[in-house]
Order: structure tokens, then C-alpha cells, then sequence
């Protein structure tokens, strides 16, 4: 736990120096959401039936700007390949730096999407399930984004390649993400899609840290 939670320590301090990383994301999650009541016009009743998915989509695109970051840094300067020799496990570092991911890009999304609701003119029945709901996606989004960005060390235009890894795993995430939200506002039990989006959370922590420590070893060798 020392171990984490000094990895945590110096890559939140990193991340708060470049701090325009994580304005970058909610900048784009803003814009993009933005975007959708130019495309589908301004009727206020087709905002509130598409506005959760359009949070969500928005949310995992913005996610996905930082994802190339994760790894990349420390493996330019060695710093990735003294903590692979270090007796700290590598697994440990990667559930260091995804929550570090997820506290600089995951957490401010969460903070912004009521905002994004608000000027689709989602229905207030949806707001707390929308926030629980991305409170149990965005970890995922960061566990899995962590395997895509391990796999892509080294490589030429890694951001692209990175978005198309990680794209098609994301994909429950956001139909079990957007449906809880919709089921709120339909009035319909919403902890079916809860507890699979959970399910799909605790899978990736059992399987994502041991799959990127593989690749980034792999890519260090």
C-alpha cells in the first residue's frame, strides 16, 4: 500500500504540472456535447431523448485523449524501466497510474456531466443514476484504456492505434452506461444495468492490471 500510494503520489504530481491535460479533456467533453443540439436542432424534446448518450459517447471520447499519456512519459525517459526492475510489482504501478488517469480525466467528467444534462434538457429523475453510473464506468474506462495504452509503447501514432484497441471494449460500457440512464427516465429498474456495469468493473481490476504489466514488459524488453 506504501508503494501505491507513492506511485499515486508522484504521477498526480506530474499530472498537476501539466495540468492542461485534464482541462483538454473536459474542454473536449464540453465541445462535443456542445456539438449534438447544432447537428439535431434546438427541440428540446429530442435534446432530453438522445442526451445520455450523447454524455456517455462524449465522456469515452474524452477519455480516450489521455490514454496515450499513461505509460508514455516514463517510457521515453527509463522511468518505466526502473520501476519494471524494482521489487515493487508491476501491477501495482499500473493500478497506480490508472487511478491517477482516472482522478485527472475520470473524476472531472463526472463533475461536468450534470452540467452537459442540464443544457440537453435531461429529466432530474436521471441525474443521480447518471453520476453512479460514470462512477463505476470511468474506472473501467481508465482499466481498460490502461491495457491499450501498455500495447502501444513504442509504436508510431500510438494515439490512433490506441482508439482503435480499446473502442470495441468500451462498448458495454456505454450500452449498459446510456441504458441505466434511460431506464431512469422511463421510470424502469435501473440496477440490472448497474450491477453488470459493476461485474464488467470488477473484472477489469482482476484482469487489466496483469494484462498491461505483461505488455508494458513486453515493450521494455
Amino acid at each position: 500500500m506504501n508503494a501505491f500510494m507513492a506511485i499515486l503520489r508522484r504521477d498526480m504530481r506530474l499530472a498537476l504540472r501539466q495540468g492542461a491535460d485534464s482541462v483538454m479533456v473536459v474542454a473536449f467533453f464540453i465541445v462535443t456535447t456542445t456539438l449534438f443540439p447544432f447537428g439535431v436542432g434546438p427541440e428540446a424534446n429530442i435534446l432530453a431523448r438522445i442526451a445520455s448518450g450523447v454524455i456517455w459517447v462524449s465522456a469515452l471520447l474524452a477519455a480516450m485523449l489521455s490514454l496515450e499519456r499513461v505509460f508514455q512519459t516514463d517510457y521515453e525517459d527509463g522511468t518505466l524501466e526502473l520501476l519494471t526492475l524494482s521489487p515493487v510489482p508491476l501491477e501495482l504501478v499500473v493500478l497506480g497510474k490508472v487511478a491517477t488517469h482516472w482522478l485527472t480525466t475520470g473524476l472531472p467528467l463526472i463533475v461536468a456531466a450534470p452540467l452537459m444534462a442540464v443544457m440537453l434538457n435531461m429529466s432530474t429523475d436521471g441525474f443521480g443514476v447518471l453520476i453512479v453510473a460514470m462512477l463505476i464506468g470511468t474506472p473501467t474506462l481508465s482499466l481498460i484504456g490502461a491495457i491499450g495504452a501498455a500495447l502501444i509503447l513504442g509504436a508510431r501514432r500510438g494515439g490512433v492505434l490506441v482508439s482503435l484497441l480499446v473502442l470495441p471494449l468500451y462498448i458495454p460500457v456505454l450500452i449498459f452506461g446510456a441504458g441505466a440512464v434511460e431506464a431512469a427516465l422511463l421510470g424502469m429498474p435501473v440496477q440490472a444495468h448497474l450491477q453488470i456495469m459493476g461485474a464488467i468493473l470488477l473484472l477489469s481490476l482482476a484482469l487489466a492490471p496483469f494484462a498491461a504489466a505483461h505488455a508494458v514488459r513486453q515493450a521494455v524488453e
